[in-house]
């Protein structure tokens, strides 16, 4: 079973000994983290949200969470890097997903981490997961 923890990316340093593998899962790089000492496993952008959904998220950020909620999380199931991203944090005890967002309660990897621990050891070969997946893809017009 895999334990995930989410900080930001500006947080301090030190205790990164416990944070495992570490993901950057924001589409854009953090702005003022150096690329030569920021420290980080995989920098899975493919997974952030589109940049189409997070602007139209930034321009009211109060009033959208909850359909920006809904609406990454659908683009989470029709993505098949979200898949990819899954077969690789299986193999880690303790996954930390890294976020360079002020707000530490509404995020996309709050969203993230919610998606992945509703998967039992992120297992994706579950037959009616992967056809309830397929139904909200279509829902949603998303491939």
């Amino acid at each position: 079973m895999t334990t995930i923890q989410i900080k930001r990316v500006y947080d301090d340093a030190s205790g990164q000994a416990d944070d495992g593998f570490r993901v950057l899962v924001d589409r854009l790089w953090p702005r003022g983290e150096s690329k030569e000492k920021f420290h980080y496993d995989l920098w899975a952008k493919q997974i952030a949200p589109s940049s189409k959904l997070r602007q139209w998220y930034h321009a009211d950020m109060e009033n959208r969470w909850d359909e920006f909620k809904t609406k990454y999380t659908q683009e989470l199931s029709c993505n098949p890097a979200t898949t990819e991203l899954i077969k690789t944090l299986t193999r880690y005890k303790n996954v930390t997903l890294l976020h360079s967002s002020r707000n530490l309660r509404q995020n996309n990897a709050v969203i993230l981490a919610a998606y992945l621990a509703s998967h039992p050891e992120f297992n994706f070969n579950n037959k009616c997961a992967s056809l309830c997946r397929k139904a909200r893809c279509r829902e949603s017009g998303m491939p």
